[in-house]
């Protein structure tokens, strides 16, 4: 397998290379979370997120529309959260999150710490970090594309490289993966 190129949030970008952030085109679509270290993702089940970039605003900035959708194991029932990203000024790869609705008071930043494709394969794969909120821990999260994932080399090697680094946040997020069940 090719080494993956995977960098560092921002606040450790001192410590090592950020990531060249991806296109609006690539993040476009559905991503399924299959693998976290978000507590608020245990005892949850076909975790996806939706992107879809929004026209300009009159600044000229491309926001997107942000929709999780997720399942509670043991339940049926959908639910959901819908947010609006802003690029972080002056931080490429890196997003505002605010909440619509009633979620309009929570706030969060999130970054791009790398993407890819598979091998031999169309399954496109993102990581991304979340900083800490009032609400919730510092976090990392695999997307795939593919509802059933990524191989487990490929999560391997995301999970080796951001060990790597040496960081101690980021090796103690990245020990604290665990894979989120899809399909059931």
């Amino acid at each position: 397998m090719a080494s993956l190129t995977i960098g560092l949030p921002r606040i450790h970008a001192s410590q090592g290379n950020k990531c060249v952030p991806p296109t609006n085109d690539f993040i476009k679509g559905t991503w399924h979370v299959t693998h976290s270290s978000l507590p608020l993702w245990k005892g949850k089940r076909n975790v996806n997120i939706s992107y879809e970039t929004l026209p300009a605003d009159s600044a000229e900035v491309i926001k997107i529309d942000d929709l999780v959708r997720y399942q509670a194991i043991g339940s049926n029932k959908i639910k959901s959260v819908h947010g609006i990203d802003t690029p972080t000024p002056g931080d490429p790869g890196a997003w505002d999150w605010r909440g619509k609705g009633w979620l309009r008071i929570a706030s969060s930043h999130w970054e791009c710490l790398g993407f890819g494709h598979v091998d031999d394969n169309n399954n496109q794969w993102m990581v991304t970090y979340f900083a800490k909120t009032l609400f919730t821990p510092a976090g990392i999260d695999i997307y795939s594309r593919d509802r059933e994932g990524l191989p487990r080399g490929t999560v391997d090697e995301i999970l080796r490289t951001l060990k790597e680094f040496g960081v101690h946040e980021i090796t103690e997020l990245a020990n604290g993966i665990f894979q989120i069940p899809h399909g059931e």
